[in-house]
């Protein structure tokens, strides 16, 4: 079973011919609501992906706090350690251009509500040998109570160093398995600019350090990873994408839920890279998201 704890948003989404520059201002094309928040998209990928998944996290008392919950809802996701905060659900509001391309601004409002009891609440209902995946939209002090508790319970530790913060690099080091792009992974080791090999020298360095699984992803160019001293990579496919928002957290979710399912490191990785690579195909980022039948026939 995998338990996500982290963000639950709306997602307001612009789409424009090209992203503004500082200062500037461009006439947009269309707009639309979206339900999202990296937690919420990451449980939806893995329920998606075929498996068991408890959502923990907080939502508003606002209009958005229902339609937040709606496609995690009718996915079957466990909802009942969400609690409800006064005030609004948290908020991202994104511009897509062309090519995809887009730029985010994400008011935390109930998500920054998440607390350290509400870890030791999360935690106390999994079981040694559950998946825990995280992300960076929820206090630190409540991720760092979940990872300590559930490191505890011999529970399997997943963050996604996405969006990452000054508290990111020594959270990271706290988790069994790593996700981050390879603008997170460069922020992570305070090194800039890595060519291809240059990272794979210093993903080897990091592995020998602390022992975890490394996942980087690079977009177009797939994914690499480490994991017991061995490199991996993957592909997903050749695409034109309409909208990259939802592809990091698709990655994410699929990628747990293979590993919760019993599939070896290599044909998850695998599975997580084209599901990522289908989410690009459509706009919005839980809309987006891949179900398990579709993945696989791209398989």
């Amino acid at each position: 079973m995998i338990t996500v704890f982290g963000s639950i948003n709306m997602d307001l989404v612009a789409t424009a011919k090209r992203l503004p520059k500082p200062g500037e201002t461009v006439t947009g094309e269309t707009f639309s609501t979206a339900a999202g928040g990296k937690g919420a998209n990451q449980a939806l990928a893995a329920r998606r992906a075929g498996t068991t998944v408890k959502m923990a996290g907080a939502a508003g008392d606002d209009t958005f706090a229902a339609p937040a919950l709606t496609l995690l809802r009718d996915a079957g996701t466990d909802l009942s350690l969400v609690k409800t905060t006064p005030g609004p659900t948290g908020t991202a509001v994104i511009l897509i251009g062309e090519g995809g391309e887009n730029m985010i601004s994400v008011i935390p409002a109930a998500n920054g509500e998440v607390s350290a009891a509400d870890a030791a609440k999360t935690i106390s209902e999994m079981a040694a040998g559950d998946i825990l995946m995280l992300q960076f939209e929820i206090p630190a002090p409540a991720i760092e109570a979940a990872l300590a508790s559930a490191k505890a319970r011999r529970i399997t530790t997943v963050i996604n160093t996405a969006p990452l913060t000054a508290d990111g690099p020594r959270l990271a080091g706290l988790a069994d398995i790593v996700i981050a792009n390879e603008t997170e992974f460069e922020l992570l080791i305070g090194k800039n600019g890595l060519s291809g090999d240059e990272r794979e020298t210093e993903l080897k360095a990091l592995h020998e350090r602390t022992g975890q699984t490394l996942i980087v992803t690079l977009g177009a160019d797939g994914v690499i990873a480490i994991r017991n001293g061995k490199v991996y990579r993957a592909s997903g496919l050749k695409i034109e994408p309409v909208d990259t928002v939802g592809a990091g957290d698709t990655f994410c979710g699929y990628l747990a839920a293979s590993l919760d399912q019993g599939m070896d490191f290599e044909k998850a990785l695998k599975r997580a890279a084209v599901a990522g690579s289908l989410a690009c195909t459509r706009a919005g980022a839980q809309p987006s998201i891949p179900q398990a039948v579709d993945v696989d026939a791209a398989l």
